[in-house]
Order: structure tokens, then C-alpha cells, then sequence
């Protein structure tokens, strides 16, 4: 995965911030949305957008495009800089491939113990009852 080249993929969209925020809000487009579109990108591999449209396949939309919004700060530029930092390490998440498990056998020790205490729970119920005359 090359960091430089998916960023130049990416699509920057200013916007105004929602909510309240007195006479600044209505003025400033600081609210900056992230587009990327996974399947026209040449940065990412075959097997590379397969793997992140399946991990990001409830942030994707149909025509698998990721889309990502930021207004937390009052600076557009520091906006951009934080939703990137966020792409990226969504994107670097869902390229790790995780281990495949190896199922294990059940140790004798743990059966037997099991069958132990079963054994016990119903003697101690056996027990309980009122005895036969």
C-alpha cells in the first residue's frame, strides 16, 4: 500500500458544520468530507480492495465508496488533516489479514474432571432424596 498515492486518489469536499456555533457556522465551510472510490483506485491491489470491501462493507457505499466526514475542529485545514490521519487508518486496518485458528483438542484432564464432578453432583442428589422403606 502506497500512503502517497492513495492521498492523491482522495477527493476533498468543504462543507458547513451542522449544530450550533453562533454566526461562524453560517459563514465558514469547515466541515470536511473524504471520498474514495475503491474500485477505480490504481494504488490498491486486486487482492487489496477485496479485502477492504470486505471489512468495510457497512461504511461503503453501492458503488463501493467510502465517505468520511470530520468537523471537529473550527479549521478546515486541520479537519483534512484528521479525516486522512482516519482513512488511512481505517484503510491500514482492514489490510491486516488475521491468523487462521487452529482448533484444539480437548485435554483428557478436563474430561475427566468433568465426568468427576458430575459423578459427584449426583451422588449429593442421590442424597437428597428421602430413603426407600
Amino acid at each position: 500500500m502506497n500512503k502517497d498515492k492513495i492521498i492523491a486518489e482522495l477527493k476533498f469536499k468543504a462543507v458547513r458544520s451542522s449544530g450550533a456555533g453562533g454566526q461562524n457556522v453560517n459563514k465558514v465551510s469547515s466541515k470536511v468530507v473524504l471520498t474514495f472510490d475503491l474500485n477505480n483506485s490504481e494504488a490498491l491491489s486486486e487482492e487489496e480492495k477485496e479485502l477492504i470491501s470486505t471489512k468495510l462493507k457497512s461504511k461503503l457505499t453501492i458503488e463501493n465508496v467510502l465517505i468520511i466526514n470530520c468537523d471537529e475542529d473550527r479549521s478546515q485545514l486541520k479537519n483534512k488533516e484528521i479525516v486522512i490521519k482516519r482513512f488511512l487508518n481505517l484503510i491500514s486496518k482492514s489490510l491486516v489479514v488475521p491468523k487462521k485458528r487452529k482448533p484444539t483438542k480437548i485435554p483428557r484432564s478436563v474430561i475427566e474432571k468433568r465426568l468427576k464432578n458430575k459423578s459427584v453432583m449426583s451422588t449429593i442428589k442421590q442424597n437428597r432424596r428421602k430413603p426407600e422403606h
